[in-house]
């Protein structure tokens, strides 16, 4: 057992080292910025599937190539799929109203002073119109922090407010 698995795995690097850059190249030609993903992609399809490999070279360089046209075809529908959903999100996603009063700008900028934590529970709370209980549940922190959050938020807020 060990030495058949031995001769696989052997086998295998022998054809992956041959067709590798081969197959390099024909997903360059075809997709270019994600072609070494579909190398990989395509390597760990035919280590898998090790034993099914083909004992005869060229049988085997054709089956890896059998293999990296099955990934090239996930690939480029999953690239449909997510152009067609990135447009149709698009569509149906309304404008965002930029209010660019010099208020909503001074308050922006009041937002950006604050810590992170603080800041980041008045945006989800006012501009994303989530929940303190929904937010706690976001950032994976119990209510009563969001809340204590909140309140400092608020009372730094209102005091640079009342200065300005």
């Amino acid at each position: 057992m060990r030495q058949q698995k031995d001769r696989d795995q052997a086998r295998f690097v022998a054809i992956a080292t041959d067709v590798g850059p081969d197959l390099l190249r024909y997903f360059q030609r075809r997709v270019d910025q994600d072609s070494a993903d579909l190398v990989a992609e395509t390597m760990l399809t035919t280590w898998r599937r090790r034993r099914d490999l083909p004992i005869a070279g060229e049988n085997a360089r054709m089956w890896m190539f059998g293999i990296a046209r099955n990934v090239l075809a996930n690939y480029q529908r999953g690239e449909r799929r997510r152009h067609s959903l990135a447009d149709a999100l698009r569509r149906e996603t309304p404008r965002p109203h930029q209010d660019d009063s010099t208020d909503a700008l001074a308050i922006r900028q009041l937002v950006d002073t604050l810590p992170m934590e603080l800041a980041e529970v008045i945006t989800l709370a006012h501009w994303e119109g989530f929940t303190l209980v929904e937010i706690a549940r976001l950032q994976e922190v119990p209510a009563a922090t969001v809340r204590g959050r909140y309140r400092r938020a608020r009372e730094v807020l209102y005091a640079a407010l009342e200065r300005t």
